[in-house]
């Protein structure tokens, strides 16, 4: 049987305390942001100045090092806010209901962003904006789950009953998590296959391969940014009357 260290739960424990959270990500995002700028700086000049041209696309191929990780965040936020939705669901706990919500426009935006950079994309290698394939209309669908899971939300003035039907919704759009990752599988699309991710070896050169996954690991850091700001501002909304948060704004005067 897995245990978890001592440490470990009772990090998690103090985590979800409200002011130890509203502590402890204030003092987090500085750093934050230092790592993200620095990774999106290495990442950018290695994709846009180091990388040689695509043999077969130019120079127009370098908008992946912002559509590439934008469609992978969009699926790994959204598996994110389902998996703390679930955790407010069950256990009840304010910080991941929070955590949940606020994931929701980050991801949108980043899904909003795949979907714009991969229609640009594709007008000079597929001679149109837009085609109905599997992987841009799964894509678009989660586009819509985001914006549900926000317009939910907004629609019900109880918070604690708003988180709910969020977590319920957010689990019910899981499916189509694997239906984005796996339709270039499971039918003929106008996207190429897994080139990264293929278990083999990549198909793309390393000279390539390290600014996209810089760009990714910056991407995830500026989700840890956004997310963070946001979960601190709702958590300030839902704990306005509480004595931790009067001692809070005495204590800064």
């Amino acid at each position: 049987m897995f245990l978890v260290p001592d440490s470990v739960g009772r990090f998690f424990h103090r985590m979800a305390s409200p002011p130890h959270f509203y502590a402890f990500s204030g003092r987090l995002m500085p750093w934050l942001g230092v790592i993200f700028l620095l990774l999106v700086g290495a990442g950018l000049y290695g994709g846009l100045v180091l990388a040689p041209p695509d043999y077969q696309q130019g120079d127009s191929y370098r908008i992946i090092y912002i559509h590439v990780p934008s469609a992978w965040m969009s699926l790994f936020i959204y598996v994110m806010m389902a998996a703390a939705g679930v955790i407010g669901l069950v256990w009840r706990i304010k910080l991941a209901e929070i955590v949940a919500i606020s994931s929701a426009p980050v991801g949108a935006a980043f899904t909003f962003i795949a979907l714009v950079t991969g229609s640009l994309w594709g007008k000079p290698m597929w001679g149109t904006w837009w085609v109905w394939d599997a992987r841009l209309t799964s894509e678009l669908i989660l586009l819509f789950l985001y914006l549900g899971v926000m317009a939910l939300y907004s629609a019900i003035d109880d918070k604690r009953v708003a988180s709910k039907a969020v977590a319920i919704l957010a689990l019910v759009g899981v499916v189509n998590i694997p239906v984005i990752h796996y339709s270039v599988e499971w039918w003929n699309t106008l996207h190429q296959g897994p080139t990264v991710t293929k278990m083999d070896k990549p198909s793309i050169h390393i000279s390539m391969l390290v600014p996209l996954l810089t760009m990714a690991v910056a991407f995830k850091f500026y989700y840890l940014i956004a997310m963070l700001q946001r979960a601190r501002t709702e958590l300030l909304q839902r704990e306005r009357n509480s004595q931790w948060l009067k001692k809070l704004l005495e204590s800064e005067g």
